[in-house]
């Protein structure tokens, strides 16, 4: 079909131009002799205007018709500052109908008030919205600077399998059953971890996917059961190699979408640091506040409740907000140790304030002098700060105060509100956690990740203070990467199995080919995979990954435009060999 240019593409210099254009209407008003429509397309909007001769033409024309017209380029009498086509108009002299439309049961509109449920069932309309075209067309340019940015480094793309082997390690796999071996399932894989340290193994030496993952797991507002992952592998690589290549990807993917320019390195904290400072391993860096330890000043005291959890192993720590203080009302203080109480299970929340010069507060009055003096240098305390308090076990106390952290500084404003972008390395990440619902020590990583060199021996004697090789690349308080150098050595590999309680029967069973490959002279190598979904997110300025999924699910796993999962009908189950049990039936 005929067509000049994009919608939202003219401009002030484009006055007297003949245009053909197509699209939606996005809104149409009728003023008796003139008729304005503002005709929409992937680029923008343009308005065009209908006079007295063309009325008649598009009197039956609503929302969301799809017109081809064709006019001449004016500037508009009075210029709207709010698009970018605002200083001109098309007058129309010719107009076709092309399709006609129901009443929309959505507002396709930046602006809308429709429920999410509703645009979710219509998505293929809530995608008109400019804002969801804009985000899919950032993600589109993400993935194209990627590709080129890695081609430069002489990586190589490479697609692995969808269908792949069970491997229950972590999240739980979704399966597929098999028609030609009934009661065999494939696994949709989690990630593509074992095929692409397979290909380093082949001599690829440097592999990269963009590829979709799936996990059956419990969704949250970052989350899809099916996301995409930009996967990176390379060999004779250790952590700088590999923070290199992903920090100029970074450099670029900004430079190139949002035109910002950031640090030259990015900023490293090893784990346990992390969590003592700020309570969580993805901090948000745009603001301060770090978490103090303050277990060393009340070592010797006599306040019971310190007294009591220290001697049982727990720590005093606390956080400081200036000029804060009288912002916090006791009503205030109490919601806040409600927060961390229903959340984190801590027991209660501590405050100290300075009011001219004097320490006030929940527990000022039993610390002596000596203390009081100690806390207000050590959290360098001035008029009207507000510090926080909470005294428990060490992951209790620092996961209510890196919390707090996170919320004070929205309901205080701490977070700069023009764009900033603080990555950060968080490294040495423990190589186990303690399973409750298995009992033992499981890889926190993956099996495939390394330890420190000089942990190797604790692998069976103290497994909960081995760290292990894995990183985290965390930007605004949200995990971008997750990676690791990868166990090359069939020995040390096999020891990991044993210290999470496989034995090398049931790890051949699991991952026999794998180690098998081992046998052949693997490589030293080690990656990541980026979530393509979070990074497009913080881009795009949303706290919602549907926002940037063209057909995502809600909460609760449902597609409700397909209207999926489904049942199928007995035949296809039958092929299967597969039985639907009575208490599924009814569920």
């Amino acid at each position: 079909m005929e067509r000049t240019c994009g919608n939202g593409t003219l401009r002030r210099g484009d006055a007297g131009k003949k245009v053909t254009l197509i699209g939606w209407v996005a809104r149409r008003r009728n003023l008796g002799s003139l008729v304005f429509v503002d005709l929409r397309d992937r680029s923008g909007i343009c308005q065009v205007v209908f006079d007295e001769n063309m009325t008649d033409a598009v009197k039956e024309v609503r929302s969301e018709y799809v017109l081809q017209v064709w006019g001449t380029v004016q500037e508009r009498s009075s210029a709207n500052p709010r698009i970018p086509t605002g200083e001109v108009e098309v007058h129309a002299e010719k107009v076709k109908i092309i399709n006609s439309a129901m009443t929309p049961p959505i507002t396709i509109a930046d602006d809308t008030d429709t429920l999410e449920d509703t645009r979710l069932k219509y998505r293929y309309l809530d995608l008109r919205r400019p804002v969801l075209q804009k985000n899919m067309m950032l993600r589109h340019k993400i993935c194209m600077i990627t590709r080129n940015t890695l081609d430069s480094e002489g990586f190589v793309e490479i697609e692995t399998p969808i269908l792949a082997r069970s491997t229950p390690e972590g999240a739980r796999d979704y399966l597929v059953p098999s028609r030609i071996y009934n009661g065999r399932f494939w696994a949709l894989p989690q990630s593509p971890q074992i095929f692409k340290q397979l290909l380093m193994i082949s001599g690829m030496e440097r592999y990269f996917q963009i590829a979709r993952c799936f996990r059956d797991e419990d969704l949250r507002a970052d989350r899809q059961p099916e996301f995409t992952q930009i996967d990176i592998e390379m060999s004779f690589v250790d952590e700088n190699d590999v923070f290199s290549v992903v920090e100029k990807l970074m450099k670029e993917i900004f430079r190139g979408t949002v035109n910002y320019e950031l640090e030259d390195h990015f900023v490293r904290i090893p784990w346990k640091q992390c969590m003592a400072e700020y309570g969580t391993d993805k901090p948000d860096l745009r603001f301060g506040n770090k978490i103090c330890d303050l277990s060393d000043i009340f070592a010797g005291t006599e306040f019971a409740v310190f007294k009591n959890v220290l001697e049982n192993g727990g720590i005093v720590d606390a956080v400081k907000f200036e000029n804060a203080a009288d912002r916090y009302s006791r009503k205030g203080l109490d919601k806040l140790q409600d927060f961390i109480k229903a959340g984190f299970k801590a027991k209660a929340l501590a405050y100290l304030k300075m009011e001219k010069g004097v320490l006030t507060g929940s527990i000022a009055k039993p610390l002596s002098e000596k203390e009081k003096e100690a806390v207000i240098s050590a959290m360098d305390m001035h008029d009207n700060d507000l510090v926080l308090v909470v005294a428990d076990k060490a992951s209790v106390a620092r996961a209510s105060l890196g919390a707090l952290r996170v919320r004070l500084a929205h309901e205080l404003d701490l977070i700069p509100h023009e764009p900033l972008y603080k990555f950060l390395w968080v490294t040495e990440f423990p190589m186990f956690e303690w399973s409750e619902d298995d009992q033992r020590w499981v890889a926190a990583h993956h099996p495939f990740t390394a330890p420190k060199e000089e942990d190797t021996d604790k692998l069976f004697t103290d497994p909960e203070h081995v760290s292990s090789r894995a990183y985290d690349l965390v930007l605004n308080g949200y995990e971008l990467l997750s990676g690791s150098i990868r166990i090359h050595d069939q020995d040390l590999q096999e020891k990991v199995f044993e210290a999470i309680g496989l034995t090398m029967e049931e790890a051949r069973q699991k991952f026999g080919f794998f180690l098998d490959a081992f046998k052949y002279g693997t490589p030293p190598h080690g990656g990541v995979g980026i979530g393509l979904e979070r990074l497009t997110m913080v881009l795009a300025d949303t706290d919602n990954i549907r926002d940037v999924v063209a057909f995502p699910t809600t909460n609760s796993s449902l597609d409700l435009m397909s209207e999926s999962p489904n049942v199928v009908d007995q035949k296809q189950l039958e092929v299967l060999g597969i039985e639907i049990s009575e208490k599924a039936k009814k569920n």
